[in-house]
């Protein structure tokens, strides 16, 4: 009986522990960057993602951008021209060389702004990791149509 207790507490130590870290390290992200908490309390729908008629999501949100890079709702692949880039599925961001870079690149600059998202949401659905530059000049663009987008309706 005592040896029951003694486990009784130490799995409950344990889970105040794991408790405790998890509180504190979503915390500390919130605090970090309020944009990734806010898009994990709330998650876009399917036509949230797909720059679908909803107000709080419009697809030019560098939340719901965000949130969509990293989570996959769409089920379905599209291809924008650039099947050539199914060969770096399983690839790590930082293993690319420069000409393999600039493949990404030119096809994310040749892609219309609305078609952005969609291009982000494939590249995910079909295992490729984007190159570490890459993907942060794709936040960027995001970014700064999200901005331009504001200004003109503040105008």
């Amino acid at each position: 009986m005592t040896g029951a207790l003694i486990i009784l507490l130490a799995l409950i130590v344990v889970g105040l522990i794991l408790y405790i870290n998890e509180y504190l390290e979503h915390k500390r992200d919130k605090a970090a960057d309020p944009t990734v908490a806010d898009a994990t309390i709330t998650k876009p729908t399917d036509t949230d993602i797909s720059g679908g008629n909803d107000e709080e999501c419009c697809g030019m949100h560098i939340t719901c951008e965000r949130d969509s890079l990293l989570t996959a709702l769409a089920d379905k692949i599209e291809y924008y021209e650039d099947e050539e880039l199914d060969r770096f599925a399983g690839y790590d961001a930082n293993a690319y060389s420069p000409e393999e870079i600039e493949e990404f690149r030119e096809v994310l600059l040749t892609l219309r702004p609305e078609e952005i998202a969609g291009w982000a949401r494939s590249i995910q659905l079909r295992g490729i990791t984007l190159p570490t530059d890459v993907r942060d000049e794709l936040l960027l663009i995001v970014s700064e149509a999200r901005a331009a987008k504001n200004k003109n309706q503040e105008s």
